[in-house]
Parts: structure tokens; C-alpha cells; sequence
């Protein structure tokens, strides 16, 4: 099986291509290229359960018309998951579409529970979610299928660990109901359990792990993105545009941070919206976005972000004042041991 990159170094030199090879490997089932996705998560997740009790189960028309206008533009690469509860809306969207369902990639991912982020498990494994998933998305296989976090509390988890979890990934894997498997939000200790649960069986290791990235966290936790590029993983980013829009220090927003000043300047030497420069910043580190927007404009210059090339230095003067200022977003002080 042919797999992204073999080395750090192979990464380091695909960046001055034109556009980085490294979704050569993964592709929709009808051959088609995994590209930016369209995210369903922290904005509608709550969205759909602020809702009165009585509208909880009701399809939230709002998201379906998002996603429809993300396929219409030009999207076909859906990250969803069970804790988001928009797997209705996902197969809403998809049906409207027109767009055969081998030309998309559909992702969704299994919660744990955890006392650290406050959750219970919905479901009694990945095998029961993947299978609710199928039923609701109304699908006979799922693209990609990840664990959600590492942080596993057996007793909130039906005695589940990442061990017992991940073989339940590998079994999904081998019955066809998955094609490719991966984690997110896992630092190296946890990629190594998930190893040792496949036993030396590589086709069965993580191929993907999704990640909160930005210039302002360059590293979820100790050097995952090196680790995980020269392991053959495939990183994906949420959060890509955190320095837009995210930034608090508290409850209170932050408006003046190194890149308020640095972005503009790009901006106007590519004439490109701040947020391409990011997406593209986001690209040639070897990393794939995940996005949202409910703007047509906006989708269409997220898609964009493959027509042009910042120069190597640009990409390093983002990191280098990006590494000056540290700002997470998610999760909080679960990664403390693992910096």
C-alpha cells in the first residue's frame, strides 16, 4: 500500500513542489484526491444541543444548507463525528447533492469517556458507533474512522481502553466498514499503545491523526507533527484559522498578537485573504486543513488555497512568529505532561 511520505526529509523536500503529493495516497473510492475538508463540529455541536429538548432529534436545516453549499462549491472531503450529533445532516446534505457517494470522503470518529473532558461514552465502542453511523449517514462504508481523544476513563467507556478500542478500529477495518482508520488529539505515548495493539501489523496502525494546529501551536503535544510525518501518518488540522478569529486570553479576546500584523503584509504580497494565507501556510508544513464557513465566498477561496505557493521564507517567518506566542485552544491542560 502506498503510503504519504517515508521521512521527515521526503516532507521537507515535497514542500517545494507545487503543490505538496501527500493525498496521493488517500482518496475518495472512485480515485478522486483527498483535499480541505468541511468541518461539522464545535459551532454546530452546540448549536444543535442548545436547542429546546423537543428539537434535539430535529435535522438543524442550517448545517444541511452549509454542507450542501461546501459540496456545491467544490468540497468532498466531510469531517463529521459522534460527539457533533450532525451525522443527519451530513446524509441530509449528501442526498441533496447529486454527488455520487464514492466521490466523497466521509470522516466520523468515536468519543470516549473521560473525567478530563467531562464525558461519558454514548456508545458501548467504535464497532456501535461505526455502526450507527452507517445506519444514519445512510452508508455502507465509512472513508476514514478515527478515536476521537486518548483520554479514556475505562469505567466512562464500558471498560474500554485505547488498546480494546483500537482493536475494534482494526476489526471495523478488516469487515469493510471502514477504509482507512486513525486517531485524533493523540501524543506519541498514545500512538505507541495503538502499535502495540496491532501487533507489528502495519496495515493495521493509525494512517491519520487529526490535531489542533495552527502558527500558534505548532505541536499539539512534543514534537507530533515530526513523529507522526516520519511514521506515515497523515496529519490533519482543525482549528487552521485559530489566529483569525479565536484568540483569548480568559474571557477576554485577544485582537493584537504577532500574526495581526504579519498576515496583512502577505495578504498583499499574494493577494490573498488572510485565511489562505493560513490554509496554504497550513498545506506546505505537509498538513490538512479542516475548515468551515457558511459563506460562499469564503468556501470558494478556502478551495483556493491550492492555486498558489508562499515562498519557503514566508513559511518560516509564520513559524518563527507564530513561536513566539502560544495559544490552544482545545482541551486545555490535558497535554501538560506531554509538552
Amino acid at each position: 500500500m502506498y503510503r504519504f511520505i517515508s521521512s521527515f526529509k521526503a516532507t521537507q523536500q515535497l514542500t517545494r513542489t507545487q503543490y505538496l503529493k501527500m493525498t496521493n495516497a488517500f482518496t475518495t473510492k472512485s480515485g478522486k484526491p483527498l483535499n480541505i475538508g468541511t468541518g461539522t463540529g464545535t459551532k454546530w455541536q452546540w448549536a444543535k444541543k442548545g436547542r429546546p429538548e423537543d428539537e434535539q432529534n430535529e435535522v438543524h436545516q442550517d448545517l444541511v444548507d452549509q454542507i450542501s453549499l461546501a459540496i456545491k462549491t467544490g468540497f468532498r472531503h466531510i469531517d463529521t463525528a459522534e460527539t457533533y450529533t450532525t451525522h443527519p445532516e451530513v446524509a441530509a446534505a449528501v442526498k441533496v447533492s447529486g454527488i455520487p457517494r464514492e466521490d466523497l470522503w466521509i470522516t466520523t470518529k468515536y468519543i470516549p469517556g473521560s473525567k478530563v473532558i467531562g464525558s461519558t461514552a454514548s456508545s458501548k465502542g467504535p464497532i456501535d458507533t461505526i455502526d450507527q453511523a452507517l445506519t444514519t449517514l445512510d452508508t455502507e462504508y465509512l472513508d476514514l474512522f478515527l478515536l476521537h481523544t486518548p483520554f479514556f476513563d475505562p469505567e466512562l467507556s464500558h471498560g474500554l481502553t485505547i488498546t480494546s478500542a483500537w482493536k475494534e478500529a482494526i476489526q471495523a477495518k478488516k469487515d469493510g466498514k471502514v477504509r482507512h482508520i486513525g486517531v485524533s488529539n493523540f501524543a506519541i505515548p498514545h500512538l505507541e499503545e495503538t502499535y502495540e495493539a496491532a501487533e507489528g501489523n502495519k496495515e493495521y496502525y493509525p494512517e491519520f491523526n487529526q490535531l489542533e494546529f495552527h502558527p500558534y501551536l505548532q505541536n499539539q503535544s512534543k514534537d507530533i507533527i515530526k513523529y507522526c510525518q516520519d511514521n506515515n501518518i497523515l496529519v490533519e488540522a482543525f482549528g487552521p484559522l485559530t489566529p483569525l478569529f479565536r484568540i483569548k486570553e480568559g474571557e477576554k479576546e485577544v485582537t493584537d498578537h504577532p500574526l495581526t500584523k504579519l498576515l496583512p503584509k502577505l495578504s498583499e504580497k499574494y493577494g490573498k485573504t488572510d485565511a489562505q494565507i493560513l490554509l496554504r501556510y497550513t498545506l506546505q508544513k505537509g498538513i490538512l486543513p479542516i475548515t468551515t464557513s457558511s459563506k460562499e465566498q469564503r468556501i470558494r477561496e478556502s478551495l483556493e488555497a491550492y492555486d498558489f505557493k508562499l515562498d519557503e521564507e514566508d513559511v518560516k517567518l509564520i513559524d518563527d512568529e507564530g513561536a513566539t506566542y502560544k495559544f490552544r485552544g482545545f482541551f486545555g491542560k490535558n497535554y501538560e505532561q506531554y509538552e
